[in-house]
């Protein structure tokens, strides 16, 4: 219930609250995506797989076609046993690269050429040629110590086993292929991270972590807010072949912190962990502290009462009653409740008691609901100093509600004004922000609206922003 201390409270006011805001902190993840040219890796593997990729050296007891011949009425086949060597090499082409879902495609053109030799002097000489395509498909990885290295997986694209008709038999290499191949594969994957050092990645991410342990300023006056970023680790989730290009999906899992005032110090950087996953991608996340003085809302909490003044407060068996508020003073006190004082003049249409002084303290915790800018009170107390008899008048005065609504509806009014216009002004700010050659950019994409809250520096109502944040390398800004 309400209570009212009548004449024999202080004019001085409850006591005051000295507690800090608070400085909430959320978890976000950060992009830092890293590109670089895609044919370092074209070259690598056109290095380690040879242009000639084997030879064909083989001996055949039988190489001609077999003949049907007409012996005593009767179509007989007839196979000479005529003997040959087939020789020959087995060649690649140019390599093509694309990219395939996780894997990077390298397409190779493979082409055999053979000749017998050795026909027994009955045929000339004969030539022939077959084709095929050959995948090697690498899968790239991260060591712990953020060493790039890959998997190659080998794999044929053809229909129906390559060969060659050749002196009226198939001559197929299948097998050979396999077993050719696969050791150049084997050298090939062992090679990678030799040739992967090239892209210098692990001396980009540790510039990339390095940057994030800072404070970014997102509003510069009334308030001055900073949002501290501290990372907790580095994070991998693939890659993808755009134009040319190899572009490692990298990330950092943050704390976000918001600061009123002063820039903080920034925090302690600390030594590049292995990547690790993300596990869902949750984009940027903190919160925009509207937070309003006490000496702010004092003028907003006087023409709120001026305002309702105009008009009489009507109170159960008194009538009207007309009445003016005067030197409005608002701060925090104990228990997270707002004290909120002020003069009073009463003058009653119908009541011999006449004018009625005095100086009323509002003692409430005040509420909202979350996602709404309406103020309520809770836990009402009112107590006062009252200068001769009518305190049962302003009790009435202050029980009718009509003095707190009020103040609630100007004091809820001018928290939606300042929150639409703080984070519009955090929008606008977060936009690019430099850090000597890093680029932090970020964008909000929603906010959601917690409860308000009283504390001994200010009334406090948290925004909760949600967007998405990159951090990117710009070495010839």
């Amino acid at each position: 219930g309400w209570v009212f201390s009548g004449s024999q409270g202080s004019a001085e006011g409850p006591p005051r609250a000295d507690d800090e805001l608070p400085v909430p902190t959320e978890s976000s993840l950060i992009s830092a995506p890293v590109e670089f040219d895609a044919a370092i890796l074209r070259r690598a593997v056109e290095a380690e797989i040879p242009r000639k990729l084997w030879t064909i050296d083989r001996r055949f007891d039988r190489c001609v076609p077999k003949k049907k011949v007409k012996i005593l009425g009767r179509r007989l086949n007839v196979v000479p046993k005529i003997p040959c060597t087939v020789v020959g090499e087995v060649t690649r082409g140019a390599i093509r690269m694309r990219g395939q879902g996780r894997d990077l495609v390298f397409e190779m053109p493979i082409r055999a050429k053979v000749r017998a030799r050795d026909v027994g002097g009955i045929l000339k000489e004969e030539t022939a040629t077959g084709s095929a395509m050959a995948q090697a498909r690498i899968r790239l990885d991260l060591a712990s110590d953020w060493s790039p290295r890959g998997t190659v997986r080998l794999r044929y694209n053809w229909t129906s086993p390559p060969g060659i008709d050749f002196l009226g038999q198939r001559i197929t290499f299948t097998d050979q292929a396999d077993k050719e191949l696969k050791p150049i594969m084997r050298k090939l994957e062992a090679s990678l991270p030799r040739h992967l050092s090239k892209l210098g990645l692990r001396p980009q991410v540790q510039k990339l972590w390095d940057a994030g342990f800072t404070s970014l300023r997102v509003n510069d006056a009334d308030p001055e807010v900073w949002m501290r970023l501290t990372p907790i680790r580095p994070i991998f989730d693939g890659y993808s072949l755009r134009g040319g290009r190899i572009r490692l999906s990298l990330g950092v899992d943050a704390t976000t912190e918001t600061f009123v005032g002063a820039r903080p110090t920034d925090p302690t950087r600390v030594a590049l962990p292995a990547p690790g996953r993300s596990g869902g991608n949750r984009g940027l996340q903190f919160f925009i502290p509207v937070i309003a003085d006490y000496a702010q809302i004092e003028p907003v909490i006087q023409r709120a009462l001026d305002k309702r003044a105009k008009e009489p407060f009507k109170l159960p068996k008194v009538g009207d009653v007309e009445a003016t508020f005067a030197n409005v003073t608002a701060y925090g006190t104990t228990g997270g409740r707002i004290a909120i004082g002020f003069d009073v003049t009463a003058n009653p249409a119908t009541s011999a008691l006449g004018e009625v002084r005095g100086r009323l303290w509002l003692e409430a915790m005040p509420v909202t609901e979350s996602g709404s800018s309406e103020v309520g009170f809770e836990r009402l107390v009112v107590s006062g100093n009252i200068e001769g008899p009518g305190g049962d008048l302003l009790l009435k005065l202050a029980n009718s509600g009509s003095v707190t609504q009020a103040i609630g509806e100007a004091v809820g009014q001018d928290f939606a004004k300042d929150r639409d216009r703080l984070v519009d002004k955090v929008g606008l700010a977060l936009g690019e922000i430099r850090k000597g050659k890093f680029v932090i950019r970020s964008s909000i994409s929603g906010v959601e609206t917690g409860k308000l809250q009283a504390f001994g520096k200010g009334l406090y109502l948290p925004v909760r922003a949600t967007g998405d944040a990159a951090i990117s390398f710009r070495p010839g800004k």
